[in-house]
């Protein structure tokens, strides 16, 4: 069989290889274009439709990651999947994403100053070897390298069991004026700096690029292998390295290695290369020449140097103990060149690598979504019924048995800790303000509804950072789905893209960033359509907002009232107690949105308010527990009030639909009996619904609508229902 079928590489593609180059490729050649016409390095499925997202008031848009400015600095941010490795060889599979993404912020020559991260898994029981080594590779690697984990989210649905989704997200910041891009500049030297190349993770990016196999062991050469005590060294090299004069250009070897780093450069530069891979500091012997091309070994960073910079460079890799080697030139035109002890081995035009066959994606409208939308739900449990249910699910657990293995504290900028908030909060100094991060997906309603499902998670990230008193600034995605040649995938990809795009263009805000991830599924599952959304954004120092009661808080619901004419479908209540994903999911009104903003923002600035929680998966019900359990107050309340048009012979189902069910534009307020009226005025002029909903107390009460609950089991259920699985 010739060696482009055993690579994978289609026929049709083979033939414009061929065309584009005026040949048919050798051997060396074949493993190069296999590894970049790959859908993990060329997004052939994907580039045409997420080019499209709005970019304006982005920096450095279409570099390894984008950002935004935030006074004399640029806030840089990317958030990239590491589903497959990771379920192949979960702590390394984690533990090489987190470097990974660390790496796409350090290219630009920014300190990186977090992580979050968003975790989908299925049934925890079924699951809990892949949960530990994920929340392994994540906390032992993040905390080694002295970058704190500061917030994220963590999902258990069955269409995720053993196609777990890792995605981690990069925060990192530099000043304006010391930036440095990819963009290779001609008659200058190629410099790698980091670990020796060996074989791991050789095939790394087509890997990515396929559906996971059964046979486990057999995908196991193709996950990376992290060494976080070499990277942290590696950063701080990096970071003196990038303020260098002689340093014009840098990049970091992830996808298909220096291959994909080096010929990125060129073709960003619009110029020549050649490298000498005799030259390539090497960790294992006989290695050939397409191994260490397409090596995805850790730990390693490019640079296009002047000439008279390499002893600078060499200077500051001793002074960490790291190895270095000049490998290589670059040259006005437009070929890339690979010799091996003086033989050259390839030599084909930069473009014909970088610029591979492009896919038009079906926009036709799959039955299931149709059937699945009109399907309906008998709530025919009792109110109690549902909701202790509900609270056992890992889902609604609150998350510290996970964060608690992070370090969410080092490097002195975190100011609020995860749980505090629906956001985290960094300091950042250099400007004197706070920056708000989060990250968050709605995979059940982009499963029913792609276009719809994708807004709300768009919108649900931007609650998160109003609750907590930060404006948005710029959002960062990674698009998690199944294979492309998919009608199905393809339709759920086309419309979640275009919501995303709708979504940051009502809000006013620029996608910076991104990641597709494809090929999440195997012969017996498929993980839902997951967008993952980070969205960063900021506020005065110390003007951000808490979400804990305090035990003599009124609680007050802002925006949407529920009634029996409400979509809640795709919440984690019907999931969970009824077994039920279907019927029709809400839709945001985006102005009601944009009042609500503007009406916590002057609650805050008038100190009218103590604390605030965005209302989402979970409904009421759960914002409450969560507001309550941190100063450990009671609570007694009444949904009368925000259960419109309920008739009084099905009262029972609307409760529930009032506190556990899902939809959009809603938050709890947590205030002073004294300033009720003056809220009521403001949300009035501003033509926003207000509902009190309950009163905080200092006893162990918890009673709603007259259902006096116990507060210790569900409490008890909040706090332990991840742990529990782990106790013995």
């Amino acid at each position: 069989m010739k060696l482009y079928k055993l690579l994978n590489i289609p026929d049709i593609e083979y033939r414009s290889i061929c065309e584009k180059i005026g040949r048919e490729p050798n051997d060396v050649e074949v493993y190069l274009f296999s590894a970049m016409w790959s859908e993990h390095c060329s997004y052939k499925h994907s580039i045409k439709y997420i080019s499209k997202l709005p970019s304006s008031g982005s920096a450095y848009a279409g570099e390894n990651a984008g950002g935004v400015p935030l006074g004399n600095s640029i806030i840089f941010f990317k958030v990239e999947s590491h589903n497959h490795p990771s379920a192949v060889e979960p702590i390394q599979g984690a533990a090489t994403g987190v470097g990974g993404i660390i790496r796409d912020i350090l290219a630009l020559g920014a300190r990186p100053i977090a992580l979050l991260d968003s975790l989908h898994f299925g049934n925890l029981e079924n699951n809990k070897y892949l949960f530990n080594g994920v929340i392994e590779g994540i906390s032992s690697y993040g905390n080694s390298i002295g970058v704190p984990t500061v917030a994220g989210e963590v999902n258990f649905i069955n269409c995720y069991d053993k196609s777990p989704l890792v995605n981690v997200m990069a925060v990192g910041i530099a000043h304006r004026d010391e930036i440095k891009t990819s963009k290779a500049v001609a008659d200058n030297k190629v410099v790698l700096v980091g670990a020796h190349t060996g074989r791991d993770g050789i095939h790394g990016a087509s890997f990515a690029s396929n559906n996971l196999s059964e046979n486990v062991l057999a995908d196991r050469p193709s996950v990376q292998i992290g060494d976080p005590f070499m990277k942290k060294n590696l950063i701080e090299a990096t970071l003196q390295i990038a303020v260098l004069d002689s340093v014009l250009a840098i990049q970091d070897c992830g996808a298909a290695g220096i291959l994909s780093s080096t010929s990125e450069m060129a073709y960003k530069g619009e110029c020549s290369i050649k490298l000498e891979l005799d030259k390539v500091h090497l960790r294992e012997e006989r290695m050939q020449p397409w191994e260490i091309m397409l090596s995805e070994s850790q730990e390693r960073m490019l640079f296009i140097v002047k000439e008279n910079g390499i002893d600078e460079i060499a200077t500051i890799a001793k002074k960490y103990d790291i190895p270095y080697s000049v490998i290589g030139h670059t040259s006005k035109g437009s070929d890339y060149i690979l010799s091996w002890y003086g033989k050259e081995v390839a030599n084909i035009q930069v473009d014909s690598l970088c610029d591979g066959v492009r896919y038009e994606l079906t926009n036709d409208l799959p039955a299931y979504i149709t059937d699945l939308s009109n399907k309906h739900l008998d709530e025919h449990l009792s109110t109690e019924e549902a909701i202790y249910k509900l609270t056992k699910e890992p889902n609604f657990a609150k998350k510290d048995f996970i964060y608690s293995q992070y370090d969410y504290m080092v490097g002195n900028r975190t100011v609020q800790k995860p749980d505090e908030s629906s956001a985290a909060g960094l300091w950042i100094y250099e400007e004197n303000k706070t920056l708000g991060l989060t990250l968050t997906s709605r995979a059940r309603e982009v499963f029913l509804s792609p276009y719809e499902g994708a807004k709300n998670t768009v919108w649900e990230a931007f609650r998160n950072l109003i609750s907590s008193g930060f404006e948005p600034l710029g959002v960062t995605n990674c698009l998690n789905y199944g294979n492309p040649e998919n009608d199905e995938i393809a339709y759920q990809f086309r419309q979640s893209v275009q919501g995303i795009a709708d979504a940051c263009f009502d809000i006013g805000i620029p996608v910076v960033s991104g990641n597709v991830s494809f090929y999440n599924e195997s012969d017996i599952t498929r993980v839902y359509p997951t967008p993952t959304i980070g969205m960063v954004g900021f506020c005065e120092l110390k003007a951000h907002i808490k979400s804990n009661f305090n035990k003599d808080s009124t609680i007050v619901l802002i925006g949407r009232k529920i009634d029996e004419n409400d979509n809640i479908g795709g919440s984690l209540y019907q999931q969970t107690c009824y077994d039920f994903v279907g019927g029709k999911i809400d839709s945001v009104d985006s102005k009601l949105e944009l009042k609500l903003k503007e009406l916590i923002f002057e609650l805050r600035n008038k100190k009218l308010i103590e604390a605030c929680i965005d209302v989402s998966s979970g409904g009421i019900f759960r914002a409450i527990v969560k507001g309550i359990s941190r100063n450990n107050c009671g609570f007694i309340g009444n949904t009368g009030d925000i259960v419109a048009q309920a008739k009084q012979t099905e009262q029972n189902k609307y409760i529930q639909r009032a506190i556990l069910g899902e939809v959009n534009g809603r938050y709890l307020l947590a205030v002073k009996s004294e300033n009720i009226n003056s809220i009521i005025s403001i949300c009035s002029s501003l033509g926003i619904e207000c509902s009190v909903v309950g009163q905080c107390s200092d006893d162990n009460s918890l009673i709603i609508d007259g259902i006096k609950l116990d507060r210790d089991r569900i409490m008890n259920s909040y706090k332990n229902s991840i742990r529990e699985y782990f106790i013995n």
